[in-house]
């Protein structure tokens, strides 16, 4: 597999390891699907490379010119035992639309941070009461809510899922058209790689849906309307406030400071997170950019400042005086470092939590730190 960038252009080449075969590109440009296809020329160019590393045993990761870079990934298993190549490639359609989604500009975050996003919605004991009773009517452990590719509640049997199968269910639901109802066979890269599972999706209203991960049964006819409106029908109004929650996150009339442009919160233990460029909206920057500047904030702080995650099993018991330095808070400014100039950017971690804040140029630096801890506290109880 291969990803190349050239003037703007992203490209995602898969190709079969033994044969050299491409299997699919899918290209973005300005987070966009691009019709803009690599030519063979440059397929084979990327395979050659990849074939002669491999007979040296030796890993090539990346290789640079002044305007382009191309990445070399490798691929599944799976993928390197082809028996049907045209086979695997119309299998591999099926991904076409999640495959995009990750190359785009997406308003989540959980292909970075391997959190789940979430959102927090106003009702959501009653929601959670209502989604585990009918998960359990229609037969299953795996039940959730989702909203723009968003879990509103889960199961706790969903919630137990690993990485990345948490993170990327609800996001292939997100990517996937509008449709009342679907029967979606799933491989779980953790979980299950080689045994599919299916995800039955039902739109209770426009933008949220209801999904179930299930084996051979319930068939999609055992879930009828009397079996929903049984279960859904008392709580529409709780699911209505749901379905603003999208790029938002949190529930509207949260009290946020004037000065945040946008905030990521992550719970490391749970693995879940609350990503919202919504406040102070009519403010630049964009909300492509606050994105941006957050995403590039958390690669910056999780790699220099932050341990990647809190608790991992592979830390010593002699690391326990390093871990004590970690520093808990850090800050940046894009730009001067004046009065107006500059949107200052802060990080704080307590425990398990660590939030990141955009803020406005106006939000003196001296003020961040106290400021991300007011936040952080009241955003405490939601996450």
């Amino acid at each position: 597999m291969g990803e190349e960038g050239t003037a703007g252009t992203v490209h995602l080449l898969c190709l079969a390891a033994s044969s050299g075969v491409p299997l699919f590109c899918r290209s973005s440009r300005g987070g966009a699907p691009a019709r803009q296809q690599l030519p063979f020329s440059v397929i084979g160019s990327l395979n050659g490379v990849h074939m002669f590393g491999q007979n040296l045993e030796v890993q090539l990761s990346s290789a640079r010119t002044e305007d382009t870079t191309v990445v070399l990934l490798v691929g599944l298993e799976e993928l390197t035992n082809i028996r049907n190549v045209e086979r695997l490639k119309k299998e591999l359609r099926a991904s076409y639309r999640l495959i995009d989604s990750f190359l785009g500009d997406s308003e989540l975050i959980g292909d970075l941070t391997q959190c789940v996003d979430c959102v927090v919605p106003p009702e959501g004991s009653l929601l959670q009461e209502a989604l585990s009773g009918f998960a359990e009517a229609a037969g299953t452990a795996f039940g959730s809510l989702v909203v723009s590719g968003r879990v509103v509640a889960a199961t706790e049997s969903w919630w137990r899922l690993g990485t990345p199968e948490a993170v990327l269910l609800p996001w292939l639901v997100g990517s996937l058209p509008p449709q009342a109802a679907r029967d979606y066979p799933v491989y779980l890269p953790h979980g299950s790689p080689t045994v599919p599972h299916r995800l039955l999706t039902l739109t209770l209203l426009p933008g949220l849906e209801l999904c179930l991960l299930c084996g051979p049964r319930p068939p999609l006819s055992q879930l009828d309307p009397q079996l929903l409106d049984r279960w859904w029908q008392p709580v529409l109004d709780p699911l209505r406030a749901c379905v603003p929650l999208g790029p938002r996150a949190l529930p509207a009339g949260f009290p946020l400071h004037m000065d945040i442009l946008g905030l990521l919160l992550l719970h490391l233990e749970l693995k879940r997170c609350l990503f919202t460029v919504e406040p102070s909206g009519d403010q630049e920057p964009s909300p492509e950019q606050r994105r941006r500047l957050l995403r590039s904030f958390y690669t910056l702080v999780t790699a220099t400042h932050f341990p990647p995650e809190l608790g991992s099993p592979e830390e010593k018991v002699e690391d326990a005086a390093q871990r004590a330095q970690v520093p808990r808070a850090c800050y940046l400014v894009s730009g001067p470092e004046e009065p107006g100039a500059g949107w200052r950017l802060v990080a704080l971690q307590l425990g398990p939590r660590r939030l990141l804040l955009l803020l406005s140029s106006q939000s003196p630096t001296h003020g961040l730190r106290s400021l991300a801890t007011h936040t952080l506290h009241a955003l405490t109880p939601l996450l």
